[in-house]
């Protein structure tokens, strides 16, 4: 329990008839459900019930948890002010955006894969499933064009697929799901 709760339960003469607890516990909860680190959890509580102590003292409070939890959504911009400045400070490089070096050669190995799965299916099933994937264009729009039904062309996407998906290494169970 924070040491700001023992002191202000210890003044029960100067302290206002305030159920400390309960709001400690309604501003806890307020708080992480604003961010996810605990040590700012802690920090913004007490500090906020510091503050509310403080103005209990100078003036009449008309509703201490609106004004706790004001206190604490402002504590909270004051922490993410601190902690972006000192990162921007503190000079460090950041990560690289670019894919490491592992994951574009994985991505080089599935694209070649890819390629000769589509050169080893039949024409009019690449070129169905070409039109659909990488153009975009309707199931109707392709059947139209090529002469055949809506459900032929669904037949040879799903075909198609199952084609790329049996060639792509991997996961067993997922390969005979398709099936």
């Amino acid at each position: 329990m924070p040491a700001v709760l023992h002191q202000i339960e210890n003044r029960a003469g100067d302290a206002p008839a305030e159920d400390w607890r309960a709001i400690a516990a309604t501003l806890r909860r307020y708080v992480r459900a604003r961010t996810s680190r605990a040590d700012v959890v802690e920090d913004v509580v007490q500090e906020t019930l510091s503050r509310l102590v403080h103005q209990g003292r100078v003036q009449k409070l008309l509703s201490v948890y609106a004004l706790g939890f004001r206190i604490a959504a402002n504590l909270l911009i004051d922490h993410h002010r601190r902690d972006s400045r000192y990162v921007a400070e503190s000079g460090e490089e950041t990560a690289s955006l670019a894919p490491s070096p592992h994951r574009v050669l994985a991505g080089r190995q599935a694209v070649a894969i890819l390629k000769e799965a589509l050169a080893a299916m039949p024409p009019l099933r690449r070129d169905v499933l070409v039109r659909r994937r990488l153009h975009g264009q309707s199931c109707a729009a392709i059947a139209k064009e090529l002469g055949l039904s809506a459900k032929a062309v669904e037949k040879h996407i799903t075909r198609g697929l199952a084609d790329l998906h049996k060639a792509m290494p991997g996961d067993t169970a997922a390969r005979e799901a398709v099936r």
